[in-house]
């Protein structure tokens, strides 16, 4: 399958490692400095190229977009149309532009990338633990949550989650999905580690297993540790570094399709 990838930093840059893994090809592009996009195609071998994030959604049959939240909107107007094309957002709320009272970000985002068959996932975790526990064996494999209004879209997303090394746990539409956005608190899955069911029971520091309230905690039986270290979309430092972060230039590589 091919992977548009718009923001190839710690997470994007992340998904793109694991999926060309996989057997993928991806097209990174938008960043602040173009020849890292080029040295990263070149790290990941023939399955990648650089591009602009235009000719990463022409290129795509699915699209990541994890941009700094400030930035989002630059992004988008670079792609000027997404099109029919499957989004994966992995975008967290920081900082200008929040979601409207009542609405979740993934419902905010949907909107911003109107005609696009928007999903949400890889958001929950930081980028260190995300690269950690992609390479667990699979017994050990730790889920990341999805959710998005297009059921066929979500089954292919949820493929390429199996892909990137992790178990792909649905909770339904972008209106129900607040559970899964920042910031970590109680009975969010933000910022905690889960694992599916038959992966081995997780205990947390005082030695019980925890069991969540959400029903779609309680439907898939997964059991809570917390994650070792706070999310890196929620820091001070992260969202000072993202609301101070210049606009990206436009890329003028071409995506390579094998």
């Amino acid at each position: 399958m091919r992977i548009g990838i718009i923001g190839a930093g710690r997470i994007g840059g992340g998904i793109a490692r694991q999926l060309t893994a996989a057997g993928h090809q991806v097209c990174v592009s938008f960043s602040r400095d173009p020849s890292s996009l080029e040295r990263l195609a070149d790290e990941l071998g023939p399955r990648a190229s650089a591009g602009s994030p235009a000719e990463s959604v022409e290129f795509g049959d699915v699209v990541v977009v994890s941009v700094p939240w400030s930035l989002v909107p630059d992004a988008i107007a670079q792609v000027g149309t997404f099109g029919d094309v499957i989004v994966i957002d992995t975008t967290n709320q920081f900082g200008s532009s929040m979601p409207p009272k009542g609405q979740t970000a993934a419902q905010f985002n949907a909107s911003r990338m109107a005609g696009s068959r928007y999903t949400k996932s890889f958001n929950t975790l930081t980028s260190a633990f995300q690269a950690e526990a992609a390479a667990r064996a699979a017994e050990s494999r730790v889920v990341q949550w999805l959710c998005g209004d297009d059921s066929a879209a979500k089954k292919i997303v949820s493929s390429l989650i199996v892909d990137a090394g992790f178990v792909p746990a649905d909770l339904g539409g972008t209106a129900g999905c607040a559970v899964m956005e920042a910031p970590r608190r109680a009975g969010a899955v933000y910022g905690e580690e889960y694992r599916a069911p038959g992966a081995g029971r997780r205990r947390g520091r005082r030695g019980r297993a925890h069991r969540a309230t959400h029903p779609a905690h309680t439907a898939l039986r997964m059991t809570r540790r917390a994650e070792p270290t706070t999310s890196t979309t929620s820091t001070a430092a992260s969202r000072r570094s993202a609301a101070s972060s210049p606009r990206m230039r436009p890329q003028p590589h071409a995506c390579r399709r094998s």
